[in-house]
């Protein structure tokens, strides 16, 4: 993830996501969101030392889950990646802000999608094709991180597992079997536990 120092993120404001309806948790209806919190209106940069502590904004984080053949990638969050407070936890997701630096003028969905697919090059190195697909959205407003970020799910099903981390923040990674995260649950964090309940159980 990029470096906190002097950052500016991507924000919405939260009352956008209260007009829209407010939700606890995993909603799948991503598009309708979107359509709405990307619109260049609604968006702008702020310091992320100063959005980082401010619940009327609500930072967009691209959140990709890597999945091949029954099997999903974790990982144990290090030191080197950017939000201290999940630290040690693991987690499915790989992601991070939307960087002033992504937006090429723009603050709407092509600076998000520029972001998610920067993240994915800078945290890990895929060697497989796959079909990459928005899943849907995820608020967690019981949880100082999850009160001021709001993670958008993608799901990128590849043809081999073939997956490595480029970042020592991707720590203990590799493939383990959907049963086994249904398992282990508990160890992750709040966000990989929505998904692994909501996105992956059925599965």
């Amino acid at each position: 993830m990029s470096s906190t120092h002097n950052e500016r993120v991507l924000v919405v404001p939260a009352a956008e996501l209260d007009r829209l309806g407010r939700f606890q948790g995993f909603h799948a209806d991503a598009d309708r969101y979107l359509s709405v919190l990307l619109k260049p209106e609604n968006t702008s940069f702020r310091p992320r030392s100063e959005v980082e502590t401010d619940p009327s904004l609500k930072q967009i984080i691209p959140y990709v889950v890597l999945r091949s053949a029954g099997k999903v990638f974790c990982y144990t969050r290090g030191g080197s990646q950017g939000e201290k407070r999940l630290h040690s936890l693991r987690s499915l997701g790989v992601g991070g802000h939307v960087d002033e630096a992504d937006a090429g003028g723009n603050c709407g969905f092509e600076a998000y999608d520029t972001a998610m697919r920067r993240e994915l090059e800078e945290e890990v190195d895929i060697q497989s094709p796959g079909v990459l697909k928005l899943a849907g959205l995820i608020n967690d407003d019981a949880t100082p991180v999850g009160e001021v970020h709001l993670g958008v799910v993608h799901i990128y099903d590849l043809e081999e597992p073939l997956v490595s981390p480029r970042e020592e923040g991707l720590a203990a990674s590799g493939f383990v079997p959907i049963a086994e995260l249904l398992e282990d649950r508990d160890r992750f964090e709040t966000w990989s536990r929505f998904c692994i309940d909501e996105l992956l159980a059925e599965a």
